[in-house]
């Protein structure tokens, strides 16, 4: 099993906000976006959490639905003589 990372990423002036996470850790991530649109001294806004965990939901939406057709086939393992 892989554990890919995801990389999200928005640059606003001099200012970098890269997230990192896993699959696993998505949640706490919309939350994080939440934290920082909340945070006055960040220049973070609510429309940048909205774009940004609207990209994290569609992301997780594609990886979902492509995942779903990825089944073993039932010669998937077998030798061929």
């Amino acid at each position: 099993m892989t554990h890919d990372i995801n990389v999200l990423a928005l640059v606003k002036g001099e200012e970098r906000y890269v997230f990192l996470f896993d699959d696993d850790s998505r949640a706490a991530t919309l939350r994080v976006l939440g934290r920082y649109a909340s945070n006055p001294e960040l220049s973070f806004t609510w429309y940048d959490a909205a774009v940004l965990s609207q990209k994290i939901r569609q992301e997780a939406q594609r990886n979902t639905a492509s995942n779903r057709f990825d089944l073993p086939l039932p010669t998937d393992g077998e030798e061929r003589a």
